[in-house]
């Protein structure tokens, strides 16, 4: 999804306005950027910063800080895997590699040529169910690996 400049800056002047420059503004305000674009814009960050009254590096530290900001446009589809304990004693590493492997994903790279965004995760509270992934909000759980390359045939088959 490409987002214009225009887009981009509408959405910035509203979650400025509606969470003002009161202190504590900055994550609510940074969660309704990313609600309406799916990211962060570096573009944003100049008029955040001057609006809530902090330097550009106080922005883009926290944003960076939070695994869960992006600062890029999303992928076509996001499949989290858990890397917590649980799952990684369910044998979560194995599958993770052979998922990379059926992607074609590099140790450091994570968007597959199929659109996918391959994250890790640090627990979805379901560890009983593990090893756990969430591809685009949805939980599996009890992967094995038939179920999980099941799931990326799935993901790289659908249409954008």
């Amino acid at each position: 999804m490409t987002v214009s400049h225009s887009e981009r800056q509408q959405a910035t002047t509203r979650a400025l306005a509606e969470h003002g420059a009161a202190p504590g503004a900055l994550l609510p305000v940074l969660h309704a950027i990313q609600d309406a674009l799916g990211y962060i814009p570096d573009d944003a960050l100049d008029s955040i910063a001057a609006h809530l009254n902090l330097s550009r590096a106080d922005v883009h530290g926290v944003i960076s800080f939070y695994h869960d900001f992006k600062h890029a446009p999303p992928a076509r589809r996001v499949l989290r895997l858990c890397r917590a304990e649980a799952c990684q004693s369910m044998g979560g590493a194995a599958l993770e590699a052979a998922l990379r492997q059926r992607l074609g994903l590099g140790p450091d790279e994570n968007v597959s040529g199929d659109g996918i965004a391959l994250e890790a995760a640090y627990c979805f509270g379901a560890c009983a169910c593990a090893p756990n992934a969430m591809l685009d909000g949805e939980l599996h759980g009890r992967l094995d690996l038939e179920t999980l390359e099941a799931l990326a045939r799935g993901v790289a088959e659908v249409e954008p």
